[in-house]
């Protein structure tokens, strides 16, 4: 477990320390990967230098990502305007509707909730034409809606706090019936509390994946400059040292997130039967 876990974070590793290296070293190191595509020098060395150690830290590469590259935060917060309202979107719906399908008692319950399933399993290149089809019809196409809503009404969330809720007992519900509340007072102040780690480990789930949604803006976004921070490391081609230093960014909120919630996301995946 501990080679597996070495092999994962040394990606990881090797960004965050090229990311304090100067521009001059990271060409050095990584020029011969660089010619390869020069026909002159095919027969040279393919092999980059990767080194655990800069000879020079410098912030250099962060200075020119923060201050001297203005896109950089421009798409960074149009990732922020993106997914926020996603994740409290999704929470809310897909709160509500997992509280209908584990609790309430209607026909088609169950048959509705196969049909959710069904919807979560299709493929996102099935679903991608009927929502752009649907935003153009509704006049959201090239808006930042056009991804909004279809992200607020996706399936998983509801599939997974239903399964988070069947693990409520009913009598809880029964009892507050019988001194007077209400389903909405039932849901807020007796559901929530009781599914605090599910709510955490979606938002966790949630914020990984459209944070690093590629797809949808390129498909939706016709403007460049409204386009998320994860199309924009997509295109860092000429400049491998701004590339990590964005990219060393670009994963500190994930990794923020993760470490405040990862008590709550490990219990919320384990008791909703998710497994994978």
């Amino acid at each position: 477990m501990v080679t597996v876990a070495v092999l994962f974070l040394f990606p990881i590793v090797i960004t965050f320390i090229n990311s304090f290296m100067t521009a001059q070293e990271i060409a050095i190191n990584y020029g011969p990967i660089g010619q390869m595509n020069e026909p002159a020098s095919r027969d040279k060395n393919a092999f980059a230098n990767l080194k655990l150690l800069p000879d020079q830290v410098t912030m250099e590469q962060y200075g020119k990502v923060l201050i001297g590259s203005p896109r950089y935060l421009k798409m960074f917060w149009n990732s922020v305007f993106l997914v926020v309202p996603i994740i409290a979107g999704q929470i809310l719906v897909a709160a509500l509707a997992a509280y209908a399908f584990s609790k309430l008692r209607f026909p088609g319950r169950d048959q509705w909730f196969l049909v959710y399933v069904i919807t979560m399993l299709m493929p996102f290149q099935v679903t991608l034409v009927p929502n752009y089809i649907m935003a153009d019809k509704l006049g959201l196409l090239h808006s930042a809606s056009a991804i909004i809503w279809p992200g607020i009404f996706s399936a998983f969330g509801v599939f997974m706090l239903r399964q988070f809720m069947l693990h409520i007992p009913y009598a809880y519900i029964e009892a507050a019936k019988i001194d007077g509340a209400g389903h909405l007072r039932i849901f807020f102040t007796i559901i929530v509390p009781m599914v605090k780690s599910g709510l955490a480990s979606l938002v966790v789930l949630l914020f990984v994946d459209y944070w690093n949604m590629v797809e949808q803006p390129l498909i939706f976004l016709d403007d460049p400059f409204r386009q998320p921070l994860s199309v924009y490391l997509s295109r860092i081609n000429d400049e491998p040292g701004i590339a990590f230093a964005a990219s060393v960014l670009y994963m500190t909120p994930m990794v923020l997130l993760f470490l405040y919630a990862e008590t709550y996301f490990i219990k919320g995946v384990q008791l909703s039967g998710i497994k994978g």
